[in-house]
């Protein structure tokens, strides 16, 4: 069963205490946390933030993996330096290194064409579609019930984007609880305005990532551009700038210790329903797995391209999002460690196990569906470490583009609402722009080296657990032999015609039998994995379908138990637009140590070394020791440069708009502290805090550090 309406069952557990400033909310529900927010400082009706075409809401956007906002009505995008990162990194060669320099258009004439497929995504509905997505569906299991559901879901999508201007997707809420059509204006020119040097944008790099106190201008700008007939285009110098419906005012005021703010952004993906085996596994066997080896992947990159050259340039943007991921999983096993969330996520399930028991309808409705999931997710485990090893395997640009180009070949035999979702029609711009970004992300030496080291260590599985299939490709019947298979992978590259973009494009949509015909030894590989692979894939789909009619159950009786305890539910994060809400403040992160709201200008200079990643513009540290701050200290004796506050946020907010009670543009969301990491998974009020880039050092810098009055004068300051 599903819970309807689920605003009803909050609507009654926001009255108690216990919500705090946890959640990341869905706009319609806004209404029903009204009272709070007037509470806490929200200016402005409430009503409006839970109308997605209006202010401030549809001056909001997606980038398709984080978040950005317009702040003028000529199209002129605010998001993170690291969210635009690749598109800085594809427009950099060593002659002209916009990654370590900067650029400024200074006028939209000069804006520069961002990465092959950079998208913006502006939501204009979200429709409850539940009863059509599963429709059909309720008494079908495994691989039938998977089937189903897509192709429901599929021709929802497929009728929503009869308008091409538009992205289309059905997300899954509560664990398929519930299903919601969000319908996105989809513009296809989008173009680099301004990017500071990477002394601002990157300041303390990776060593200060996920760190307070932080200094980092982590913004950039990019330009929207449609038709003159104002509809989205592909690039065209015939182009305008997109007008947008609204756009936010940025405060040249900002905010002070204890002010109300609000973030609204696409937050990607929290796991703070997952079972108590999901857990165990995750921080105990997956993410330490995963941190070991996305550590040699960066220490193969450096080790095979010297910093500066045009190898280390294409894997910048690489490098910096594995760092991440390697950083953030160290903090979640230190925090899993330390703390004491899988002991309470077993005794919840306890006492929730209790509740159901103790009634004989919630029992005969829920009684079996923990034991049912337990025993799916230990199916889903049960070859994890192979599928591990294989998987960095196929991470080889080489063997992922091979494999894409065979899969796409063989699904466009079918109609094109019978193929795999990421190979119809609506998928190949996105496919064709990924074939073009290989060309300044790729190299041949650094590739060949991953795969070989990744090689090994699946050769060294137990022979029962690889894929003969795979043995045979590379020759590992009798072994891994590190000369024998230097010398194959170098044949491979060597006679392989898939690192030349023009021979790419030419592979792209070929007819399947000359494709499976080809004698590029790539596609060979893809060609002989294909049957075993694709046998694998439908597995996996059956028991998803299992866990598809098992998780709503779980997320059904989460909800019941909660309502009866008067506390709040809310969905987990899935990309789609959320709003959440809390003030500006410090933490103390451990005994004896206070962490203070916000770091200054005086705070960079005292950090600054001259050598990266603590390198600001001698520019910057000129006017910092002049104190040359303009009108931008909102009342302090310094420019602040970064804020903590306790919205409740991860990945994907990247870049979201931090707005004030009025509504105004105060700050950047670009990162939480180390303690905060595991909020992805268990939300702890004392320590969940998130980094914003000040408002104020943003316009400061772009003021009189790059001279970016162009973009300024656009711009409605609020001052």
């Amino acid at each position: 069963m599903r819970l309807k309406p689920l605003v009803a069952t909050l609507s009654l557990a926001l009255c108690g205490t216990a919500i705090a400033d946890e959640g990341m909310w869905q706009p319609h529900q806004l209404p029903e946390l009204e009272s709070i927010l007037k509470a806490k400082g929200l200016e402005i009706d409430a009503k409006s933030i839970s109308k997605l075409t209006e202010f401030p809401m549809n001056a909001v956007i997606s980038l398709g993996g984080c978040t950005a906002s317009f702040v003028s009505p000529q199209g002129l995008v605010v998001t993170n330096h690291h969210c635009a990162y690749g598109s800085i990194q594809y427009n950099s060669t060593p002659e002209n290194n916009i990654l370590e320099n900067g650029f400024l258009a200074k006028s939209p004439a000069e804006d520069l064409p961002a990465a092959p497929g950079s998208r913006v995504y502006v939501t204009e509905t979200v429709t409850d579609v539940t009863d059509k997505v599963i429709k059909g569906t309720q008494k079908l299991n495994a691989k039938a019930r998977y089937d189903a559901l897509e192709k429901n879901e599929k021709a929802l999508v497929a009728e929503c984007e009869a308008d091409k201007n538009y992205r289309c997707n059905v997300y899954s809420f509560h664990g398929g609880l519930e299903f919601y059509l969000i319908k996105s204006l989809e513009i296809k020119d989008v173009r680099l305005a301004y990017t500071p040097a990477m002394g601002v944008g990157k300041y303390g790099g990776d060593i200060d990532n996920w760190m307070w106190p932080r200094h980092t201008g982590d913004f950039a700008f990019y330009r929207a551009y449609v038709g003159k007939d104002g509809k989205p285009a592909e690039f065209s110098q015939d182009n305008v700038p997109y007008v947008p419906a609204s756009y936010l005012s940025v405060s040249a005021k900002g905010v002070q210790d204890g002010d109300f703010v609000m973030v609204t952004g696409y937050p990607g993906r929290t796991n703070r329903y997952r079972i108590a085996a999901e857990v165990d596994y995750t921080f105990n066997t997956s993410y330490p797995k995963s941190r070991e080896h996305n550590s040699k992947y960066v220490s193969l990159i450096e080790e095979n391209s010297e910093d500066g050259s045009k190898a280390r340039i294409a894997y910048e943007s690489t490098i910096a999002g594995y760092n991440n991921y390697i950083k953030n999983y160290g903090s979640m096993i230190e925090s899993f460690n330390k703390g004491t969330m899988f002991e309470r996520k077993k005794q919840f399930e306890q006492e929730l196990s209790a509740w159901i028991n103790s009634d004989r309808k919630r029992k005969k409705q829920y009684g079996k569906v923990l034991k049912e999931l337990s025993t799916l997710v230990a199916q889903s485990q049960e070859h994890n470490e192979r599928d591990r090893m294989l998987g960095y395997v196929h991470r080889s640009q080489m063997i992922s583009t091979a494999r894409g180009l065979y899969r796409l070949s063989y699904e466009m035999q079918k109609p094109d609402a019978e193929r795999e979702s990421g190979y119809q029609e609506r998928d190949l711009p996105r496919f064709e722009a990924s074939l073009k970004r290989m060309t300044r992300r790729f190299d041949a030496t650094v590739d060949q080296a991953i795969l070989l080291h990744f090689l090994e260590l699946y050769a060294a599985l137990p022979k029962e657990e690889r894929f003969a299939e795979v043995d045979k490709a590379f020759k590992l019947e009798n072994g891994f032999d590190k000369t024998k298979h230097s010398e194959l992978l170098a044949q491979m590259y060597a006679s392989s015609a898939l690192n030349d973009e023009a021979a790419r494009l030419a592979l792209y949509q070929q007819p399947f039998n000359e494709l499976k015909n080809s004698q590029d030894p790539f596609i060979q590989y893809a060609n002989a994995i294909f049957a075993v692979m694709k046998a694998e894939e439908d597995k996996d789909k059956a028991l998803a379908g299992k866990l598809q009619a098992a998780r709503p159950q779980l997320m059904s009786a989460i909800i019941a138990f909660n309502k009866a305890q008067n506390k709040p539910v809310y969905a987990d994060a899935n990309s789609t637009l959320r709003v959440t809400y809390g003030t500006v403040g410090g933490y103390s992160p451990q005994d004896g140590l206070v962490a203070t709201p916000f770091t200054s200008l005086e705070g960079l200079l005292a950090k600054n070394t001259d050598v990266d990643p603590f390198n600001a513009p001698k520019k910057q540290q000129d006017l910092i020791k002049a104190k040359l701050f303009g009108d931008y200290t909102g009342g302090m004796n310094t420019v602040p440069v970064n804020f903590l506050s306790n919205v409740d946020t991860t990945g994907g907010n990247s870049g979201s708009p931090t707005l004030n009670g009025k509504a105004e543009l105060v700050g950047l969301l670009f990162d939480g502290v180390y303690e905060s990491i595991i909020g992805d998974w268990d939300y702890n009020p004392e320590f969940n805090r998130s980094i914003h880039v000040d408002s104020r050092y943003m316009l400061w810098v772009m003021d009189k550090v790059d001279n970016a009055q162009n973009l300024l004068d656009e711009m409605n300051i609020v001052k």
